[in-house]
């Protein structure tokens, strides 16, 4: 156990004490090891207890001692692991890690491509990456593909392109008679996209509430209006493309933009919600993200986001771990077991929650200990977010 301070954290440390102290041969020690990975489900590790009690104590340990490393076998079963698990689990952690500082945008990319997975979505990956000084380029039907690409770019990064799977309610199908009727030839506007790519209305409608038709059709209120327009045209008239003027449609406000945008993607690429709704959270007083970290331990204060994530691990006795995210940044917020309990509808339900409480700081990590919980969700308005929930 020199490697590891005393302490027996892989499987084959644990196997190799029972052959060494205890006398046990090769075969019972993978028996003891396989007893090891179940015991907290179903028990099993009674029928080695003596035998490796008494093994130790035949080769002149004292029986406290046994009794001791016995009980440390018990313990390994919470948290142990084979090496060679960790030696990969230990690469995957270098690796990620090397890809998210030198190259963000194609790690986002990956990340994107390989949803659903991992700790946050797509709303939260996006925000990540922008503030990491990624350029995301929206759908567009001139340009993404199926998943999300990189577009080289004069910058040391390439672009981040989202891709037509983002799109809520377009089929796979859809999207690849678009890329292979974009192959031959550039659309040169709406009609032309739907005539060449076989798309029909809805198709056409949820391209344009996710902005993918900007390009050939302006805002989304046009890019509406034309799609609303697609109909399957008589036998006799399918040779005629006539272009009708578009009417002078108001572009939409910012507001109707975040709102359809979260509709229609999950996430934006316009500001953030609750930079649009600073104004109106001015009067809580409260601490940006991006601020906590210069707060100073046990300091009270105020903090609201969109929650993000809630964790309730078995371990923790009833704590629910939750996750924020404003403008700036995130929120790591913990709440206790009694104050979960009093206010579970909040707790489960909010999605824009203010959180008062007491700061704590171990390190370069940071909490909110909460003391009190407000749900803010009206604030939203029509605005879905999502939270990933592990409960």
């Amino acid at each position: 156990l020199e490697r590891t301070l005393g302490v027996p954290i892989f499987q084959e440390q644990v196997m190799q004490l029972a052959i060494v102290a205890a006398g046990f041969t090769p075969g019972e020690a993978d028996q003891l090891r396989r007893s090891m990975a179940a015991w907290k489900r179903k028990g099993g590790l009674e029928p080695f207890e003596q035998r490796l009690i008494q093994g130790m104590q035949e080769r002149g340990y004292s029986l406290e001692f046994a009794q001791q490393v016995f009980q440390q076998i018990l313990g390994f079963g919470e948290y142990g692991f084979p090496e060679s698990h960790s030696a990969s689990f230990a690469l995957l952690a270098y690796a990620s890690a090397w890809l998210k500082c030198h190259e963000p945008a194609a790690f986002t990319c990956a990340l994107l491509n390989s949803l659903p997975m991992g700790f946050y979505g797509p709303a939260q990956l996006i925000q990540d990456a922008r503030r990491h000084g990624v350029e995301v380029l929206p759908v567009d039907v001139r340009f993404s593909d199926w998943p999300s690409t990189l577009e080289p770019d004069n910058a040391p990064q390439p672009a981040l392109r989202l891709g037509l799977q983002r799109i809520k309610g377009l089929s796979e199908a859809a999207a690849l008679r678009l890329l292979e009727a974009r192959q031959k030839a550039p659309f040169q506007h709406v009609d032309d996209l739907a005539r060449r790519a076989g798309l029909q209305r809805g198709d056409l409608e949820v391209l344009a509430a996710a902005d993918a038709l900007k390009g050939l059709a302006g805002h989304r209120h046009q890019a509406r209006w034309l799609a609303l327009g697609q109909e399957k045209p008589l036998p006799l008239f399918r040779q005629i493309h006539q272009q009708e003027s578009l009417p002078l449609l108001p572009p939409p406000s910012e507001g109707e933009e975040l709102v359809a945008d979260y509709s229609a993607l999950g996430l934006t690429l316009g500001r953030h919600p609750l930079a649009l709704l600073r104004p109106s959270l001015q009067k809580y007083r409260l601490t940006l993200a991006a601020n906590l970290p210069a707060l100073s331990h046990g300091r009270f204060t105020r903090a609201a986001g969109l929650v993000i994530n809630r964790q309730r691990p078995g371990t923790s006795s009833g704590v629910i771990f939750m996750t924020l995210e404003d403008e700036t940044g995130h929120i790591n917020v913990v709440i206790w077991r009694d104050l979960a309990e009093r206010a579970r509808r909040v707790v489960l339900t909010a999605r824009l929650l203010l959180v008062t409480g007491v700061l704590e700081r171990e390190g370069g990590v940071h909490h909110l200990i909460a003391g009190r919980l407000q749900d803010l969700t009206h604030l939203l308005g029509n605005i879905t977010t999502k939270s990933r929930d592990f409960h």
